[in-house]
This record gives structure tokens, C-alpha cells and sequence, in this order.
């Protein structure tokens, strides 16, 4: 299921989770704050996707099959600039501190365990989206401060 073409104003957010129920649950919550939402089941097709259409946040899952979030991450960060320098927000299970250490070390710019709130999901991806440029766009209007 993908929202590339709906009409947000607040920026581009690729979900990258082989879970439906969570690309959704991420997206209707996104969606509402006023994001264009793009989903990817695994991270090979989350690179696909952002080779065609740059995100200013990716959200990223760890535990999926053809590449998992930790090799789509470093891949990523191997890249060229400035989809290299793309914020990316990692959402897992993995709930132990050597967890968030491995994705801070891969190049996340974020770790949070999952479930995640709507309302702080929100709140991460105002503080984490990028313009095209890479600077920080902050929280669209109406967001959760």
C-alpha cells in the first residue's frame, strides 16, 4: 500500500516495516499531521523507492526479511549526499540498550521501542524531518509540542 501521491504539506515520510498493521498505524497517524507517506516492505524496496522519490525522514523497522533495517542503514549511509544525510528514525522490538548503541552506530538519528504512540511519533518526525536542502523543518502546524 502506498500514499506517494496523497496531498500533505508538511514533507515526504518513507515507512519502512514488512508489518501492515504498522505501516498503517504509522501512516494514519503521518498522514493526519499533514505528511505525503510512502511505505516500504523491506530494505531493499526502501531504497528503490528513495532512489525514485527522496523522504525527508524515513521511519525504519530492524527485523525484516530480503534486508533488515541495520544493513538498509548502512547502505544508506555508504551513499551519496544528500540521501545519505536523510534523517532516519529506527522503531523496533529490540528493547536493550546495546540495540539503540548498534542503530546509533549504523546511523540512526533516532531509536524508540515499539509500540509507539501516535502523538510521539508525531513529535519525532517534526523534530527529525528534513527539507530537500537537509536542514530541519520542525513540526508541522497542529503537532503535538
Amino acid at each position: 500500500m502506498s500514499a506517494a501521491g496523497t496531498s500533505g504539506s508538511a514533507g515526504r515520510v518513507l515507512i519502512v516495516d514488512d508489518a501492515s498493521l504498522v505501516r498503517m498505524f504509522y501512516g494514519e497517524a503521518l498522514r493526519g499531521a499533514g505528511y505525503d507517506v510512502d511505505e516500504a516492505l523491506n530494505g531493499l524496496e526502501a531504497l528503490e523507492k528513495l532512489l525514485i522519490a527522496p523522504a525527508g525522514l524515513i521511519i525504519l523497522d530492524v527485523n525484516m526479511p530480503r534486508m533488515d533495517g541495520m544493513t538498509f542503514l548502512r547502505a544508506l549511509r555508504r551513499g551519496a549526499l544528500p540521501l545519505a544525510a536523510t534523517p532516519v528514525l529506527v522503531t523496533s522490538t529490540e528493547a536493550e540498550p546495546r540495540d539503540a548503541e548498534l542503530a546509533r552506530a549504523a546511523g540512526a538519528n533516532f531509536y524508540v521501542v515499539k509500540p509507539v504512540s501516535p502523538d510521539a511519533l508525531i513529535t519525532y518526525a517534526g523534530l527529525l524531518h528534513a527539507a530537500p536542502d537537509g536542514t530541519p523543518v520542525g513540526p508541522p502546524d497542529g503537532a503535538p509540542e
